[in-house]
């Protein structure tokens, strides 16, 4: 974070000082929550949670270099106490990013928030030294903690930003108020919480409106394929940039194919030029993440040459995302475990397929939550896909909504033994330690709630007789 006097925070937060022999003493190093990341010049921000009170960790804090605490009592240690511990780190965060200057882009969307968000963060800091969002840190607490992060050098800070109800958006743009917003697409995910698509592309479309008008640089970036995103248009004052693969994209993509090995590959054209692209990462639903971070890229000034270059070395920084590691024995295990929604598991399927061209495929898969009554009729149709695919077996793991998965199958034609329901992760485990050969591709997702990653953890142990060579 830049430098702020102990002072000066109390008074940016609205905050009472205790027990500060120097209110000149300064914050120069990190704000953080984690007690095990304090240090020298820190400032920890104790939160009361259900579990763990961060207050009793005031005086581990200090002796390890923090300069004080930010909490809601004093606690015999250099504090600064507020009501609203949440509040204030907001208000601390908003002061940061307005004396930097440094330009803001966010982003939101019902599926691939974070994978974009590491394919803009991979473009950008090729131009300038740039600053994102660490894994899914989106939300009230994630997404301040991420922008002081910022320094004096910072040029772009990159922040996703996720809502679980109407005015999440919003309040998080009065937070860190953005000049470039991104809406990726309106999707199923969190429907049981918002109750219907029109809520979340309500939800989503405050991003576009918290934009400063085009004549103070605002834009607006919309997806021109999803109807409920280009309809956000009328919402902003903000210049608007369309990508998509649709002919009257801005940022579009002509020529899309996917290699071998299930990458994708296209030609990328921007007002600018065109040049083409063959990425690192796997499935075709990465183009459109692609175009997103395109452009943004071209209306930050990059070429259609550099963003091409950039686009095609960028990995993916965030785990348990489409996660591509052989074995030594030719099995391949994508690992695609941190979360999943109807959009996301459709588009890990269909990547499957291209990664196992020729060979066997394997989807072990699991609940998909927050559906609400969209539950059943989602399970299903995800189970009917990996059939209409023609993926070789269905894994379906835990209680009624993998039932559902299997069901989905079993309706669609899945007769013999081409679908099978199992209890827990450690029961897949199990069975493909038994059933797999050489060649054969595994995929593993479902909801974070889940934990199928254990699986690919314990598939990847299996295989490690040799060295295991990541993709």
């Amino acid at each position: 974070m830049i430098t702020l006097s102990l002072a000066e925070i109390a008074e940016i937060v609205g905050g009472r000082m205790h027990d500060i022999p120097d209110a000149s003493a300064e914050v120069t190093g990190p704000v953080v929550r984690d007690s095990r990341e304090a240090g020298p010049g820190s400032l920890f921000v104790a939160f009361v949670g259900e579990r763990v009170d961060g207050h009793d960790f005031a005086a581990q804090v200090v002796e390890a270099g923090a300069a004080a605490v930010l909490g809601s009592r004093p606690v015999d240690v250099p504090a600064i106490v507020v009501e609203d511990v949440q509040a204030a780190l907001g208000a601390l965060a908003r002061h940061v990013v307005r004396r930097l200057g440094t330009t803001l882009v966010a982003l939101t969307g019902s599926a691939g928030k974070t994978s974009t968000k590491d394919l803009i963060a991979q473009v950008l800091r090729r131009k300038a030294p740039t600053v994102f969002t660490p894994g899914s840190m989106n939300n009230e607490v994630g997404l301040p903690l991420t922008a002081l992060t910022a320094t004096d050098e910072t040029k772009f800070l990159v922040l996703e930003m996720g809502a679980r109800g109407i005015g999440h958006i919003r309040y998080l743009c009065e937070l860190t108020p953005p000049r470039i917003g991104l809406v990726l697409n309106v999707g199923s995910a969190h429907i049981g919480e918002f109750g219907g698509r029109e809520q979340i592309a309500q939800a989503k479309g405050e991003l576009v409106e918290a934009l400063p008008p085009a004549e103070e640089g605002g834009t607006a970036i919309l997806n021109a394929d999803d109807p409920l995103v280009r309809a956000m248009a009328s919402r902003t004052k903000a210049k608007v940039i369309l990508f998509g693969e649709s002919g009257e994209a801005d940022v579009r993509a002509e020529n899309v194919r996917l290699t071998d090995t299930g990458q994708p590959s296209f030609s990328l054209h921007t007002p600018s030029g065109a040049s083409d692209v063959t990425m690192r990462l796997y499935g075709e639903h990465h183009v459109s993440n692609a175009l997103a971070a395109a452009a943004v890229a071209h209306e930050l000034g990059m070429s259609a040459d550099e963003i091409a270059t950039a686009l095609s070395e960028a990995g993916s920084l965030s785990r348990w995302r489409m996660e591509v590691t052989e074995r030594p024995d030719g099995v391949t295990v994508v690992n695609d475990a941190y979360n999943a929604n109807p959009e996301s598991m459709k588009a890990a399927l269909r990547a499957l397929v291209a990664i196992g061209k020729g060979r066997r495929t394997w989807a072990v898969l699991g609940k998909m939550a927050e559906l609400g009554d969209e539950a059943l009729a989602e399970h299903d149709a995800v189970g009917r896909l990996a059939v209409r695919l023609n993926v070789s077996k269905l894994v379906a793991v835990g209680d009624r909504e993998a039932r559902w998965l299997q069901l989905g199958a079993y309706n669609e034609g899945s007769w013999g033994e081409e679908s099978v329901h199992v209890s827990d992760a450690q029961a897949a485990v199990d069975l493909l330690r038994s059933e797999l050969r050489p060649g054969d591709v595994v995929l593993v997702k479902a909801s974070r709630s889940v934990g199928l990653e254990s699986v690919a953890t314990a598939l990847l142990e299996t295989g490690a007789e040799g060295e295991v060579a990541a993709r």
